[in-house]
């Protein structure tokens, strides 16, 4: 079926009220439970025959973190659902005003290839939720899992969630149809287009993207502590995340020392007696290996750098410049380079002089620096003393600001994210205040500038 009827189809069921009943969207999302439950050995295959993620990794970064969030979007969603009363004023008396998170109608959702499950259902759930239909386009680069996505989201009718494969010419056909929200994951460049697309239909767009991350280990970090964690969460899923820490910068007192602990705790985490392991991921296709081997410095390799096939070991580079390549753009893989620094200042100013990052890392025990850091840049999210986990915190909005995106979710902001609040002024059909109506006199006059807390001006003479 065509994308174009297929919407067709979506915008006449979202018509018909159907979608937004409690009872509807609770079974819709306990139909969609019992699916992932029922898919999820092939998927442990597809992500094996994909990105060579093993058993461990597909359930902790992948299928458990959406799962969670369905769990949660379940156990809220009639409290979510409920309208909220506000207060009202006196020139409206006697009235009442409530809030009520209405949805959009019919929703995209473009997903990226690096957590290509997660970051297609984590949406998914909410736009069900929040009461939407939906087109799923998963990434071609992942075509297994893709596949399986759309196995999964076969037991829903076409007409409320349907699954378009495909490449670029699918993607292009599907931005040139009007949706009423549009939620996109991936590159900063691509997002430009989906923008420009939407902004065709004055579509509204959440958009999520990347940037170079910024790590910062201070002279006061445990430096123990830190060094484990962020060799995790650079090289977790090969460093292809888009929040992950993208490069280093050290205080120049703890440099070398810093240097030698990441070192040995790569060689803990991923080596065995000298090999990498088998488990190790894989780049997502040659393309991109070929992009990251020209962004490693032979000059300045302290570890790794080599490349079996499209596994492309942890590599580390010392002595890192603001204008080395590597440095020019986020580099989505297993590089790290560190760069040298001693001054606070002069660190704040680089970061805030280059695009906003998707997150910001910072690792200190002082707490005067930890109060600079968090006030003085800006970033979609941070981290004091820890990387890449408050994306899996519920009450945690997660999302970018300027260039790393717009818009957020998880949690309550999924629901938020996917409504419309629209707001309900409810009268007295009999009785209210007069004032508003002519002939205006003065005393009239008066009552406006009691309410407003002035003296009528004819007072002060």
């Amino acid at each position: 079926m065509e994308t174009k009827q297929i919407l067709e189809n979506q915008h006449e069921l979202f018509l018909t009220g159907k979608t937004l009943s409690y009872e509807f969207r609770m079974t819709q999302l306990k139909l969609l439970e019992k699916s992932i439950n029922e898919h999820i050995p092939a998927l442990l295959d597809a992500f094996k025959k994909d990105l060579n993620k093993c058993e461990f990794d597909a359930v902790t970064t992948e299928i458990s973190l959406a799962m969670q969030e369905l769990h949660y979007q379940k156990k809220h969603l009639r409290k979510f659902m409920r309208p909220k009363h506000v207060h009202t004023t006196l020139l409206n008396f006697p009235a009442k005003g409530k809030i009520i998170h209405e949805p959009y109608g019919n929703t995209l959702i473009m997903s990226p290839w690096n957590y290509p499950f997660q970051l297609t259902i984590n949406p998914l759930i909410a736009t069900i939720a929040a009461g939407n239909t939906a087109i799923v386009k998963p990434s071609a680069y992942t075509p297994n899992v893709a596949q399986v996505i759309k196995d999964i989201l076969d037991v829903f009718d076409p007409a409320y969630i349907a699954t378009v494969m495909g490449g670029r010419a699918q993607n292009q056909e599907l931005l040139d149809q009007k949706f009423d929200l549009i939620f996109f994951t991936g590159s900063k460049e691509v997002g430009k287009v989906v923008q420009e697309k939407a902004a065709a239909h004055l579509c509204p767009v959440v958009l999520e993207l990347g940037g170079k991350s910024p790590c910062i280990v201070d002279k006061s970090a445990n430096l123990k502590t830190a060094v484990r964690r962020i060799v995790w969460g650079k090289f977790l899923n090969a460093g292809q995340t888009c929040i992950a820490p993208d490069y280093i910068l050290v205080h120049a007192s703890i440099y070398d020392e810093f240097i030698r602990r990441v070192v040995e705790q790569i060689k803990q985490f991923y080596y065995n007696n000298g090999k990498l392991n088998n488990n190790f991921m894989f780049i997502v296709n040659e393309k991109h290996v070929e992009r990251l081997k020209g962004l490693i410095d032979k000059n300045k390799l302290v570890f790794g750098g080599n490349v079996n096939g499209r596994q492309l070991e942890p590599t580390v580079l010392k002595d890192v410049e603001f204008d080395d390549p590597v440095m020019q753009e986020e580099i989505f893989g297993p590089i790290m380079p560190i760069v040298k620094y001693e001054d606070d200042d002069e660190i704040i100013k680089y970061i805030n002089t280059h695009d906003k990052p998707l997150a910001l890392y910072l690792f200190a025990r002082d707490k005067k620096k930890i109060e600079k850091f968090s006030h003085r840049t800006s970033a979609g999210g941070m981290c004091v003393n820890e990387v890449i986990m408050h994306f899996t915190e519920h009450g945690l909005p997660f999302g970018g600001v300027g260039e790393s995106g717009m818009g957020n979710y998880h949690g309550k902001y999924s629901f938020l994210t996917f409504t419309h609040a629209k707001c309900i002024l409810k009268k007295n059909p009999h009785a209210e205040l007069m004032v508003k109506y002519p002939p205006y006199t003065d005393g009239k006059s008066n009552f406006v500038y009691i309410y407003l807390g002035h003296k009528h001006p004819k007072d002060d003479n």
